[in-house]
């Protein structure tokens, strides 16, 4: 039986790389989907059947995964071999606040227990660390686009330490801006 690729890129028949074009890796994906539809194998051999069944899976997997630029780059992390936790203890709750934002992570959390508690006041707190929060994950996501550039040109790998630094305090600030967002709905 014809093996699976090794890993998403192969699927793509792409070399590994953080910097992907979307709307090319999309066209290959319909090119691919179409080419290994189960259905094209309806009357092929058990073993076809499942290499089709299993190669979509695989390309679905692949796709979900590509087009989100932070699970493409956790996975490529991954895939050198770079451990990526989630940030989060058991409880669920963050597991380490980036030094820089420490003050800032403390005043939202005494303005969204305040805005839980009904204040008004602390509610336009909160709406405004979460104008400042999503900035920042804005400009840390332009950030990760050069880390990405650096890294396809360069392949070196201080790049990706400093792309799993990044991811980590995106991940934070993404928990922030969610518990804003819950705070004002």
């Amino acid at each position: 039986m014809k093996s699976l690729p090794a890993d998403y890129f192969s699927v793509f028949g792409i070399s590994p790389q953080l910097a992907l074009d979307l709307p090319e890796l999309q066209r290959q994906f319909y090119v691919l989907s179409k080419q290994h539809h189960p259905d094209r194998f309806a009357r092929a051999s058990t073993e076809q059947q499942r290499y089709a069944l299993d190669f979509t899976s695989l390309l679905n997997d692949a796709w979900r995964v590509f087009r989100d630029p932070v699970a493409r780059a956790e996975y490529l992390l991954k895939l050198k071999g770079y451990d990526t936790p989630d940030g989060r203890s058991n409880d669920g709750r963050a597991s380490s606040v980036p030094t820089e934002l420490l003050e800032e992570v403390f005043e939202l959390n005494m303005a969204l227990e305040e805005a839980r508690d009904g204040d008004s006041n602390a509610k336009h707190q909160v709406a405004e660390a979460l104008k400042h929060f999503t900035a920042l994950r804005e400009s840390l996501d332009r950030e990760r686009d050069q880390i990405f550039a650096a890294y396809d040109s360069s392949k070196q790998e201080f790049h990706l330490d400093a792309l799993r630094s990044l991811l980590h305090r995106r991940r934070y600030i993404d928990n922030l801006v969610r518990d804003a967002q819950q705070a004002l709905s």
